[in-house]
């Protein structure tokens, strides 16, 4: 079964403004770009459980634009995905803003991943490495406000911090100034991977802003995700591997309930999504309501039948 294409979907509910949910006042709750695993069914399944704005995956602007192969396998939308953040990785201002038009009539905005740690991204001069980079940051964000005149299409970037918070600070103040919508603070620099999350610099980096601040890091239920909220005075809470392990935790959770392994088995089936990918997931979402026993025979399945027989005899539809 394919899934709906982007070349022939246009998001139709630009009502679903994120600036306009960011100053509403209320927590905004939002999924995190993850590689591989943030495409449009898992989107669909945590927008089922009160999620309010979602990320795709990380994608490569220049591939992106120069492959016609990679918008199809990297992008897929439909009618309901709103609001769509894109989140790309770039060097390159031309790029990026040549990725931002194409992709401008399917999202409500584009976010550039100053984030990402790990070495391959870096290398590319992708990712954490452009904290170090403002200027660079400043030319793609005015290349794309030149290029996309959308009335509302966000520019966001999603950053770590420096183990000087002033240059953070310092950088956070020149993205405003440049015309960035919000910004995404993960709390760790680009060093540190499993080190307690540091709120305290999300916190001294939001009384800095006068634009929407997102927290991330370590939030793993919707109580977390309130409470990081309250001590940051951010404006949201973006979640990755909490929503992962819990795609309804955004509506007060505590562990995956059966209807959410059933909804997601009927999205991903609706939709197309690859086995490997339907498997993980599930994977993620039982692993705390398996035994270990349960977890080695569910985890050798090597087909969607096999998984829908298991899961309908262990725990019916």
């Amino acid at each position: 079964m394919k899934s709906d294409c982007m070349q022939t979907t246009i998001c139709q509910e630009r009502k679903k403004d994120p600036i306009e949910m960011f100053h509403s006042g209320q927590l905004v709750k939002v999924c995190a770009p993850m590689v591989r695993y943030s495409k449009l069914a898992f989107r669909t399944l945590v927008r089922k459980y009160s999620c309010d704005l979602c990320y795709t995956p990380m994608i490569v602007a220049a591939d992106f634009v120069k492959s016609i192969k990679a918008r199809d396998s990297e992008f897929t939308t439909n009618q309901g995905d709103c609001p769509l953040i894109v989140q790309f990785a770039a060097n390159d201002a031309r790029l990026l803003s040549d990725a931002a038009r194409i992709v401008c009539p399917y999202a409500n905005g584009i976010d550039i991943n100053c984030g990402c740690p790990q070495r391959w991204a870096m290398a590319e001069g992708y990712g954490a490495c452009l904290i170090n980079k403002p200027e660079l940051v400043r030319d793609m964000v005015k290349q794309v406000r030149n290029q996309v005149e959308t009335p509302g299409f966000s520019v966001s970037i999603k950053i770590r911090i420096h183990d000087d918070l002033k240059r953070t600070v310092d950088l956070c103040r020149k993205a405003e100034a440049t015309g960035v919508s919000w910004i995404t603070v993960h709390g760790r620099t680009a060093e540190e991977r499993h080190q307690p999350v540091h709120y305290d610099s999300i916190k001294i980096i939001k009384e800095n802003m006068s634009i929407p601040v997102i927290a991330n890091g370590d939030i793993r239920s919707l109580k977390e995700a309130e409470n990081v909220w309250q001590i940051t005075g951010t404006d949201g809470v973006m979640v990755a591997r909490g929503l992962l392990a819990n795609p309804a935790m955004f509506a007060g959770y505590e562990e995956t309930p059966l209807k959410c392994i059933w909804d997601w088995v009927d999205i991903a089936l609706e939709l197309g999504t690859p086995y490997m990918c339907f498997h993980q997931h599930l994977m993620y979402m039982m692993e705390k309501i398996t035994s270990r026993q349960e977890k080695r025979v569910f985890n050798a399945l090597s087909s969607t039948s096999a998984i829908i027989d298991y899961l309908t005899d262990h725990y019916g539809i």
